[in-house]
């Protein structure tokens, strides 16, 4: 799997399938279930770690999880989230941390933000990394947003996302997740832009789903946000549920309309 295939099954309508990964058993059988694409989330720090939040992961726990997937992966094409404080401050800070990622295994690097994010994503792609967005609900900015609400709601909240995501595409970004926002602004995200969107939370029209994997499995303790859903049941086995998983992102089954905005 490579980027130029996925943006290919953006244009011929085949959704993408996406789950968070953290370790080498994990990344051979999502893999060998049928998921593209696997996302190193910072989300580890909250499943993995315990914290409320993702904002207490290191660059070194990032690169320690993306060698376990990287190990544990042969097929499969490994996105890694950049974690809070090491990319925001330049785009030669963000360059230098990027390359550790990918020298880690790493196929390509999320980052949070909208525009004001568009020079460091020119910045590394130029440079030969590719860069993957992240717009709605942004969890290294939890505290600025006031918890994990839904964004885009209003007129002017979805008319700046939008642009956000245009200036992320324009500045070469090759795919972007879409948080937590209304299914209909997902939508007209993904209308408008060439390159792949990824929801969680954002409705059936992108053009693929990621869910983190403790939640898809059901084993994330506490409340499960809306736009989750447990496919361990009713399987017989972890390969099962992320079989179905992957056939629910693929018809189009999931998410429905009760995991969405």
């Amino acid at each position: 799997m490579n980027l130029v295939t996925l943006q290919q099954m953006k244009a011929q309508g085949e959704k993408i399938a996406v789950l968070t990964c953290y370790d080498a058993s994990f990344a051979t059988l999502l893999e060998n279930a049928g998921v593209e694409v696997l996302l190193v989330g910072d989300s580890l720090g909250m499943v993995l770690q315990g914290a409320n939040s993702t904002l207490s992961v290191t660059l070194h726990d990032m690169q320690y999880h993306t060698r376990c997937v990287a190990r544990g992966s042969r097929n499969a094409y490994i996105v890694t989230d950049m974690p809070f404080g090491s990319y925001q401050q330049s785009p030669e800070q963000a360059l230098r941390n990027a390359a550790r990622l990918m020298a880690s295994g790493a196929h390509m690097v999320k980052l949070e933000g909208g525009a004001v994010m568009a020079e460091t994503v020119r910045f590394l792609v130029q440079r030969g990394i590719p860069v993957c967005g992240h717009l709605g609900l942004t969890p290294q900015s939890v505290h600025q947003l006031g918890g994990y609400r839904v964004q885009g709601r209003d007129d002017a909240e979805a008319a700046r996302l939008l642009q956000d995501a245009q200036a992320l595409a324009e500045a070469g970004a090759g795919m972007l997740v879409l948080e937590m926002i209304p299914a209909a602004l997902a939508r007209q995200v993904t209308e408008a832009i060439r390159i792949p969107t990824i929801g969680i939370g954002a409705g059936v029209d992108c053009d693929g789903q990621v869910l983190v994997l403790q939640d898809m499995l059901g084993i994330y303790p506490g409340k499960s946000p809306r736009f989750t859903r447990n496919f361990m049941q009713g399987a017989d086995s972890i390969q099962a549920a992320v079989e179905a998983y992957v056939q629910a992102v693929k018809s189009r089954a999931f998410p429905a309309m009760e995991h969405s905005f």
